[in-house]
């Protein structure tokens, strides 16, 4: 499968104003997933080492990160309402991360320069999905790591319903992430034939992918 045909219909849609607000907040009732990735995550780095997340959004994970060690952290997040809210977030919070705006699929940063990035729960979104795996493989140093979290488009109604109960929203929350992962998240995954296919085209040395449920956690190497 070609890079041309794995592109979304539409370009890159960025969360602004009051809907990243609101998903701010909601996201916000999970902070229990930001910390235990950020733990599983320092468990893999060394002290000092180059962080970027892709598409951090409000930017939890970088600053649940950064509560746990010297790390070089940026988050690159193509909503401009996103990189302020987080920029402005770590500040107060006296945590040193750097959030810049981009692309994904055009990252305005210098290739070899990451020991680790993640992308997490974003990458269905993108337009460009091939482009952004080979750019998430030219910012990475050699040898470097990548972590990708995402759902897949052939997760069941039953499988996201218990997925978001185990959220622990607000009722109303609920509601809503439900409707929205089921009418439209899910459309726009992708399957395991699709990932492997696209990580083929990607210039990764190796891919790991772990298949649960509802998702997958691919481990990439440069």
């Amino acid at each position: 499968m070609t890079t041309m045909t794995m592109r979304k219909t539409h370009g890159d849609r960025p969360i602004e104003g009051m809907m990243a607000k609101w998903y701010a907040n909601n996201t916000g009732e999970m902070m229990n997933e930001f910390t235990e990735l950020a733990q599983r995550v320092a468990g893999r780095l060394a002290p000092g080492a180059a962080v970027l997340e892709v598409a951090p959004g409000p930017g939890y994970f970088c600053m649940e990160l950064a509560k746990l060690g010297s790390y070089e952290i940026t988050g690159l997040d193509l909503s401009k309402s996103f990189v302020k809210m987080a920029t402005e977030k770590a500040a107060a919070a006296g945590l040193k991360v750097r959030f810049v705006q981009g692309s994904a699929s055009k990252m305005p940063l210098m290739r070899n320069s990451y020991d680790f990035l993640l992308c997490r729960a974003a990458f269905k979104n993108f337009a460009d999905p091939v482009g952004a795996l080979r750019e998430m493989c030219r910012v990475l140093k050699p040898g470097g790591q990548g972590l990708l979290i995402d759902l897949k488009g052939n997760a069941s109604p039953d499988a996201v319903s218990r997925m978001v109960d185990a959220m622990k929203l607000t009722r109303f929350n609920g509601l809503l992430t439900k409707l929205a992962f089921q009418f439209m998240l899910v459309k726009t995954a992708y399957t395991r034939k699709q990932f492997e296919q696209m990580l083929a085209q990607s210039g990764f040395s190796s891919v790991d992918i772990v298949e649960s449920e509802i998702g997958f956690e691919i481990s990439m190497t440069k």
